[in-house]
């Protein structure tokens, strides 16, 4: 029987933000099916960040796993036998473009992708959570809010930080009413993206009035459309 394939893409929150909580941290754990997974930390994207690695480990060292992290401004190890040995992969928050540009010099798009047909759990924040996506909207330059192609497992647009960053909705909006988008997925700080199998759409909540949405264009008018919500608090 095949396994069934799973991303959670987190709008804001988790280790990063509040390191030791660990409630959707759990949650991304329990969908390994495994009694001890194996879950890898990626933080690329903060150019392998330290406080970041150290924020990982006093979140998931106090749950029933077996942490690692994944390197690339060190000595990089071999990127095929780390990653498809784990159960889960956790893409950390940062510069989507450079992040994905160091991957595709390494062949790690591949390999997660290869990794995801699998059956290993993807999930991320931020920059980890839009790069599984078509496109995502990332404020990797400083200028403005951008739309840029990302891993493609998953069709559409992705857009994280929806209610935390003030110039995410109206950036949305904009792109809605100019029609360069047809549809975006939205996703609130406090909430995560669960996509099985890329059809089933579920907004998992790990804090207090949060959600995950469909936004889509309705002439002028702008539609908010709420995924059906898993609450773990």
């Amino acid at each position: 029987m095949a396994k069934s394939r799973n991303i959670i893409a987190m709008g804001g929150g988790g280790f990063g933000a509040n390191p030791g909580q660990g409630i959707i941290e759990k949650y991304i754990l329990k969908q390994t099916k495994k009694k001890n997974p194996k879950i890898c930390f990626i933080p690329t994207a903060t150019g392998d960040n330290e406080a970041y690695k150290v924020n990982f480990y006093s979140t998931f060292t106090n749950l029933d796993c077996h942490p690692s992290h994944l390197d690339f401004f060190k000595r990089t190890p071999n990127l095929n036998n780390l990653i498809l040995n784990q159960d889960a992969i956790f893409v950390g928050g940062g510069n989507t473009k450079s992040m994905l540009a160091v991957w595709k010099e390494w062949g790690l798009d591949k390999i997660l992708k290869k990794a995801y047909n699998n059956g290993i759990v993807m999930s991320g924040v931020s920059a980890g959570a839009i790069c599984w996506f078509q496109n995502g909207i990332t404020d990797s330059w400083a200028s403005s809010l951008k739309v840029m192609p990302c891993l493609n497992l998953i069709k559409g647009t992705c857009c994280p930080h929806y209610d935390e960053e003030p110039e995410r909705k109206p950036t949305v909006k904009k792109l809605l009413l100019n029609k360069k988008l047809k549809s975006v997925y939205a996703v609130d700080g406090g909430a995560a993206l669960h996509i099985k199998d890329e059809k089933i759409f579920k907004s998992v909540v790990f804090k207090k009035n949060k959600g995950s949405y469909q936004v889509s264009r309705d002439g002028k008018e702008i539609l908010e459309k709420s995924f059906k919500k898993i609450n773990l608090i």
